[in-house]
């Protein structure tokens, strides 16, 4: 493949490969109702997908009791924050109107991340297939009997594997752990070392590669291969992560009406997720476009160095494509979102969904992170802090303004609400704060 002229075919991604911070509009979005009704996935498995989570509650509680107050929902809170909003527009000129808040999945319980979400369902449906089909429980039961030891001894003859940057491994090995099962997590070179001594403390067994999310993610599924009873997680191509992700829509729509929050025609949401393979962004997008239709704008926020869904969605290749491929290294501070190669299956349901994207270099980050914690005294890790590009920069850029004409949204934009979704941060140890902190990179 001649990536030269494929560069040429798509003059952004010579911006891209030149590490600029680009904001892309998504050509391919449709009307919702079409795009609805054009993919494969419904409203109704993620209603399943919610059910499933509602019957695990009483496990959950038995095995994470700070799980009590929410009666088991693994579920975080959705915040006003007004001072970051003030920073934004003074600090960077920003232009922000109506209301920003911030989905703090960053505070999940369990594994401290969006990932708590599909990465804990995952091993859940998972667990539930294995318990019913071995007669260990029926539906109608109470889940909380998975916790006694007969169950746990009947898990801990399967295995569970999968590849992961960081936070997908956490919320994999913590949860599988929790069941019984032997949990292997195949780590790129990109996880931090906290990590992966955060995962050994719970009893997982961690395989540390020198080589990037790919290549961990290839190992992991070949050696799950040849283990009859070994599940591999694959995060790139699970419908189950898919839709574990998106039960995070449905519980939006409490959490709004209990701030009087209103989306419809007159009052739009803008949403700004931080992206590496696709997953956890692609399942909230999907989920919020099934509750909220037309009137929800979902921007996925990517590192310059590790652009793989907007390289792959702008080049129509896909996962045929990847960022080394137009000459970028992907190594990236923001660990969690250190992916070369997309997930094609996400690409492909997001094409007439997702709005736009946004690509934001290294350093910003963590002057975004500092931005936050002076402001709000909230922390988030640095790659979380990506979900800010989009609200500080919509209408910096030419294509965001366009984009709002284009929506008939100009004259709504002071009734708009932002929401930068938070990925994660609150596990990282102190000490690893305080280094974040401190961190300030050249401006390149």
């Amino acid at each position: 493949m001649d990536f030269e002229k494929i560069k040429e075919q798509y003059p952004i991604l010579d911006d891209i490969s030149k590490e600029k911070e680009i904001f892309w509009i998504n050509p391919g979005k449709m009307q919702c109702e079409k795009a609805i009704a054009k993919c494969e996935l419904t409203m109704a498995d993620i209603d399943d997908a919610e059910r499933r989570l509602e019957r695990f509650a009483p496990f959950i509680m038995e095995k994470f009791p700070e799980t009590k107050d929410k009666n088991g929902l693994i579920e975080s809170e959705l915040v006003e924050i007004p001072s970051m909003q003030a920073r934004l527009n003074e600090k960077y000129q920003s232009g922000l109107k109506g209301q920003l808040l911030l989905k703090k999945d960053s505070h999940l319980a369990i594994a401290g991340s969006v990932k708590a979400r599909g990465g804990i369902y995952e091993v859940l449906k998972h667990t539930e297939e294995l318990a019913l089909e071995h007669g260990l429980l029926t539906e109608e039961d109470n889940y909380a009997k998975l916790a006694e030891p007969f169950c746990r001894a009947f898990f801990e003859q399967y295995t569970i594997q999968v590849g992961s940057t960081g936070n997908l491994g956490m919320s994999i090995g913590i949860m599988s752990a929790a069941v019984g099962y032997n949990v292997i997590v195949h780590m790129s070179a990109d996880a931090k070392q906290w990590k992966k001594d955060l995962l050994r403390s719970h009893g997982v067994t961690v395989v540390e590669y020198e080589s990037d999310y790919s290549e961990a993610v290839k190992h992991g599924r070949e050696l799950s291969d040849q283990n009859p009873k070994s599940y591999f997680v694959d995060d790139e191509n699970s419908r189950t992560l898919f839709l574990g992700y998106a039960v995070a829509a449905k519980r939006l729509i409490s959490q709004l009406k209990e701030k009087n929050i209103s989306v419809d025609a007159e009052h739009p949401m803008f949403v700004y997720i931080p992206c590496g393979v696709g997953g956890a962004p692609g399942g909230v997008t999907f989920g919020l476009k099934q509750v909220f239709g037309e009137y929800v704008h979902a921007f996925f926020v990517e590192p310059t160095q590790a652009p793989c869904m907007v390289v792959g969605m702008a080049s129509g290749l896909q996962s045929e494509i990847s960022v080394q491929d137009i000459g970028l290294t992907g190594l990236t501070h923001a660990d969690g979102l250190a992916v070369g190669r997309p997930s094609g299956f996400v690409g492909g349901v997001m094409v007439p969904f997702l709005s736009g994207e946004f690509t934001v270099k290294d350093s910003q980050l963590y002057h975004y992170m500092r931005d936050l914690l002076e402001t709000e005294n909230i922390f988030l890790e640095p790659s979380a802090c990506a979900s800010f590009a989009g609200p500080s920069r919509l209408n910096t850029y030419e294509q965001g303004l366009a984009y709002i004409k284009e929506n008939g949204l100009e004259s709504k934009m002071e009734n708009a609400v932002h929401i930068a979704w938070a990925t994660g941060g609150s596990l990282v140890p102190e000490e690893i704060r305080e280094e974040y902190k401190n961190t300030y990179l050249e401006e390149k």
